[in-house]
């Protein structure tokens, strides 16, 4: 089982530079994005159709804003949308879906670098988050983690991490985060295969800073410990080029 997630920056802009040609080549069991920036009917799911994918598709509520897809060759036992928090819901930022015992998150986190204010509620966010995912895995123990954290775990995990400490995504309090994220026994499925530098998967458009490789490492699949025995592979697709970000790849054991 293959399983893709990918902050596509739009998903009308991906596609016009090349998506679903690329995704027909890649062909994951399921497919999940962030950052859609659009209408259930402006994802065209007939397209998708077309390719053998069954579509879950939670929008924002403001137009060409956030937004969270999930594309899947088996049609989910059950899903949902959001955590029960209207707060972060209206932003379209979490998607649901079960398959036999394994259950998929597909998260897209705020971003906190247009001020204190979307900072702090990035960090709200990441709270209530955390305890959704808690009381998830004591009803679901199997569970696959994916999205745009916004966040860079690690000093490796970017460039110049001296120049970021007190940036948002690089934050102490964030980071913090994602300690206790694997603490309460969630596993950073990339770092299982590659403990490497100059790793990343999100660049900015500025300065030429995907061609020098001057990035961040925000977009993360993690497991929960039951399934670790099923992990085969994980990896960083840096050369597919629809979007600021690039696909982050794991694959399961059926």
């Amino acid at each position: 089982m293959k399983i893709v997630s990918y902050n596509v920056n739009g998903i009308r802009a991906a596609v016009n530079k090349g998506f679903m040609n690329w995704l027909q080549e890649e062909n994951p069991d399921i497919l999940c994005l962030q950052e859609i920036k659009a209408m259930p009917e402006q994802v065209n799911p007939e397209a998708f159709q077309a390719l053998g994918y069954f579509s879950l598709i939670n929008p924002a509520e403001k137009k060409g804003y956030s937004g969270v897809a999930l594309f899947s060759k088996q049609v989910p036992d059950f899903y949902s949308f959001g955590i029960n928090k209207e707060v972060y819901d209206t932003e379209g930022r979490v998607i649901r879906a079960d398959f036999g015992n394994l259950t998929i998150v597909c998260v897209y986190v705020p971003a906190g670098i247009s001020g204190e204010i979307r900072q702090a509620y990035k960090m709200e966010f990441l709270k209530d988050f955390f305890h959704y995912l808690h009381g998830l895995k004591k009803e679901r123990p199997e569970i696959l983690l994916c999205g745009d954290f916004n966040i860079s775990h690690k000093e490796i995990d970017l460039y110049n991490p001296e120049k970021y400490q007190f940036a948002s995504g690089f934050l102490p309090e964030e980071r913090k985060w994602l300690d206790e994220l694997l603490e309460d026994g969630f596993i950073d499925t990339f770092r299982e295969f590659d403990h490497s530098a100059e790793k990343y998967t999100w660049w900015s458009y500025m300065a030429s800073a995907r061609a020098k490789n001057r990035g961040w490492r925000l977009d993360y699949h993690f497991i929960t410990e039951p399934v670790k025995a099923r992990l085969k592979n994980a990896c960083i697709l840096p050369q597919v080029v629809h979007s600021d970000h690039c696909p982050v790849v794991v694959e399961l054991d059926n």
